[in-house]
């Protein structure tokens, strides 16, 4: 039987529409643009100081470098390629050993050491009176944050800001925000406490704690879909037999 006539004809198939490109990686390209607009207009804004600081920092003076805030931000801007360099060198090497999440893991090791070391630095400078003026001790909460000035609260809120950026990312242990803040917290009192015992001519204030705690745990939410999460159990391990209670 010749069935040539009696089948149908294929129907024709249409093009298939073009996807719509996908706007995920504009999203994650606008953020790092911008980012990097501002912390270029921030070093022009600031070139003029920081240039001063750069004939002392070159010769290797301790005064009017290190002891000074744009010495010490001329000095650790010019330490970022040495620190990329240390996070490559240690990237590098748990790759080669095998460790899962190694940039990550030596990003947020160096980003904490460079990012908190230069602000620790700032806090710890002795005043003029350094040594012969008893220290003193603000404990009123909130009183202090008057005569801070905006200045002021924006520089205690980036003391510990590193720390409680990277470490999340670092250790899953410290991926919450509670333990966040109060590692923030922490690490305030001690600073506070050295102040007042060496006599650095600063005041040793609560509002310092609670300032610097909250700097560590606003940054802790910033990188937080970068987290740390807890390393999976071996699936192959044997499980405990469940024990009737009898």
């Amino acid at each position: 039987m010749d069935t040539d006539h009696d089948a149908a004809p294929p129907a024709p198939q249409r093009p298939a529409p073009h996807a719509a490109p996908s706007a995920r990686p504009v999203r994650r390209i606008v953020p790092g643009v911008l980012a990097g607009l501002c912390a270029a207009g921030g070093l022009f804004a600031v070139r003029g100081p920081l240039m001063m600081s750069a004939p002392r920092c070159a010769a290797g003076r301790w005064h009017g470098c290190l002891d000074t805030f744009n010495g010490v931000v001329l000095v650790t801007l010019v330490a970022v390629p040495l620190s990329l360099l240390v996070a490559w060198g240690l990237a590098r090497r748990r790759r080669a050993a095998g460790v899962p999440g190694a940039w990550r893991r030596s990003l947020a090791e160096v980003g904490m050491v460079h990012g908190t070391v230069p602000f620790v630095w700032l806090t710890m400078m002795p005043g003029a009176g350094a040594g012969t003026v008893p220290g003193r001790l603000s404990l009123v909460p909130l009183r202090d944050l008057v005569t801070m000035g905006p200045l002021g609260i924006a520089g205690n809120l980036l003391v510990f800001a590193s720390l409680g950026f990277f470490g999340p990312v670092r250790f899953a242990a410290l991926a919450s925000v509670p333990r966040v803040l109060a590692l923030g917290a922490g690490c305030s009192v001690l600073v506070e406490t050295a102040q007042y015992v060496l006599r650095l001519d600063r005041v040793s204030s609560v509002d310092d704690v609670l300032v610097n705690a909250a700097g560590a745990g606003l940054a802790a939410l910033a990188s937080r879909r970068w987290w740390r999460t807890a390393d999976p159990a071996p699936a192959d391990l044997p499980r405990p037999a469940a024990v009737r209670a009898g």
